[in-house]
C-alpha cells in the first residue's frame, strides 16, 4: 500500500512539473497574433450587429405587415 501511495505521488509530481515546464515556455503573442485577434474581434461585432439590423428589418416587416391588413 506504501509503494501505490508513492507512485502516486511521485506521477503527480512529474505532471505538476511537466505542466509548469510547458506553461513557461509559451512564446509571447506577436503582432501577426495581435492583429488576428483584431480580426476576429471585428468579425465578432460586425456579425452582432448584422443580427440586430435582421431583428429590426423583421420587426418593420411585421408591423408593415399589420399596417397593410386593417
Amino acid at each position: 500500500m506504501h509503494k501505490t501511495k508513492t507512485s502516486t505521488t511521485f506521477a503527480a509530481t512529474i505532471a505538476l512539473a511537466l505542466s509548469l515546464g510547458l506553461a513557461a515556455c509559451q512564446r509571447a503573442e506577436g503582432p501577426a497574433e495581435r492583429a488576428g485577434k483584431q480580426l476576429d474581434n471585428a468579425a465578432e461585432k460586425t456579425a452582432e450587429q448584422v443580427d440586430k439590423a435582421g431583428e429590426k428589418i423583421k420587426e418593420t416587416a411585421e408591423n408593415v405587415k399589420k399596417d397593410l391588413s386593417k
